[in-house]
C-alpha cells in the first residue's frame, strides 16, 4: 500500500477536489492507497471536509493537530502515522502533478527507495521570489553538500527511509535535506509546476524568509564559519584605514582618530553576536526536547472507538 500524505492549513477550498483527483488516480491505476490529510490547525472548514471524506471513502485518513505547527511538522507527523510500505508527500494544492505518483510507484517497485519530483520550472513566481530560491539553495549546497536545486517535498519513499526518517531525534526539521542526506538508491524525474487549482498561497514572503533561515541554520553550521571570515576582513580593514589615518595626519591634515576603525569593528562584533545568539536559541529549542506537533484528533482512532463502542452495545443485546 501506497500512503499520500497531505498537509492542509486552511485548504477548504481544496480539500474535495484533491481527494476526488487522487482517488480517481489510484483506483485506475489499481495502486492500493491510503490518503492521509493532516489538519496543521486550520481555522477554516478543512477539517469538516476532512471528517465528511473519511465516513465516505475507507481509504482517507485525517490527523488533526491541537494547533498550527507548521509544514515540517504536519509531513513528519503523517511520516510518523501512515501504514504504507512506501509514502508520498504532495501538496494539497495540487501544484505537484498527482499523476506523476503512478510513474513513482512503478519505479519503487523497480527497487528505488527514494523517487525525488524535481522542479524543470518553477511556475509563476516573482523574480524577488527565484532570486531568494536560488540564493537559498546555493548556499545550502555549497554549505552541505546535498544537491536540492530544484528540490521539493514531492517525493515518494520506502518504508525504510521512512523508519530512518522517524529515528532522527532532532526536533528542528527541514524534510527536503533531511531525505536526501539519510541516503539510500534513488532517482528523480522532473515536473512543471502548475497554477493553484483554488485559493491562495499561505506562504509570505515574511514566512519564506524565517523559513529559509531556521533551515540553513538547522541544517549547516556555514553563517559561523562566515563570522570568522568577516572577523579576518575587518581586521585587514581596520589595518588599512589605521594605515591611512597615520599617513594623514602625518601631512598634517586633521583626522578623527581611530573612530572608523572602532565603528567597523563594532559592527562585525554585533553582527556575529546576533548569528551566535540565533544558534544559541536552536539548542535552547533543541534541548526543551519538546514534540514537533501534537494530534489532536485521529479519524483512524475515532472510528475504531465508534466500532468498539457498538460491538459492545451489540453484545449487551
Amino acid at each position: 500500500m501506497m500512503s499520500i500524505i497531505i498537509p492542509a492549513y486552511n485548504e477548504a477550498e481544496n480539500i474535495e477536489n484533491t481527494a476526488s483527483v487522487i482517488s480517481g488516480i489510484m483506483e485506475k491505476n489499481n495502486i492500493p492507497y491510503e490518503l492521509l490529510f493532516v489538519d496543521d490547525g486550520s481555522r477554516d472548514k478543512t477539517w469538516e471536509l476532512i471528517e465528511a471524506l473519511t465516513d465516505s471513502n475507507p481509504s482517507i485518513r485525517g490527523l488533526r493537530f491541537s494547533r498550527n505547527f507548521g509544514k515540517e511538522g504536519a509531513i513528519f507527523a503523517g511520516l510518523k502515522h501512515c501504514r504504507g510500505e512506501c509514502a508520498v508527500v504532495i501538496d494539497c494544492d495540487l501544484q505537484h502533478p498527482p499523476e506523476l505518483m503512478v510513474k513513482m510507484y512503478e519505479l519503487w517497485r523497480e527497487g528505488y527507495k527514494v523517487v525525488e519530483a524535481v522542479k524543470a520550472s518553477r511556475g509563476k513566481e516573482s523574480l524577488l521570489y527565484k532570486l531568494f530560491a536560488k540564493c537559498f539553495y546555493g548556499l545550502m549546497e555549497g554549505s552541505s553538500n546535498i544537491k536540492i536545486k530544484g528540490a521539493s517535498d514531492y517525493k515518494l519513499m520506502d518504508r525504510q527511509v521512512i523508519n530512518a526518517l522517524n529515528d532522527l531525534p532532532e526536533r528542528i526539521t527541514f524534510y527536503r535535506a533531511l531525505s536526501s542526506w539519510v541516503g539510500f538508491k534513488s532517482t528523480q524525474l522532473e515536473f512543471d509546476v502548475a497554477p493553484r487549482s483554488a485559493g491562495t498561497t499561505k506562504w509570505s514572503f515574511k514566512k519564506l524568509f524565517k523559513f529559509a533561515v531556521a533551515n540553513l541554520t538547522s541544517f549547516t553550521s556555514a553563517p559561523l564559519h562566515i563570522v570568522t571570515v568577516m572577523g579576518i576582513l575587518s581586521f585587514i580593514a581596520a589595518a588599512i584605514l589605521g594605515v591611512i589615518q597615520i599617513v594623514k595626519a602625518s601631512q598634517g591634515i586633521p583626522q578623527n582618530g581611530i573612530l572608523p576603525v572602532l565603528l567597523l569593528i563594532a559592527s562585525v562584533l554585533m553582527l556575529a553576536l546576533g548569528i551566535i545568539g540565533y544558534y544559541l536559541s536552536k539548542i535552547y529549542e533543541e534541548i526543551k526536547g519538546r514534540p514537533r506537533f501534537i494530534v489532536a484528533t485521529d479519524t483512524l482512532s475515532d472510528k475504531s472507538e465508534k466500532s468498539h463502542e457498538s460491538d459492545k452495545t451489540k453484545g449487551a443485546h
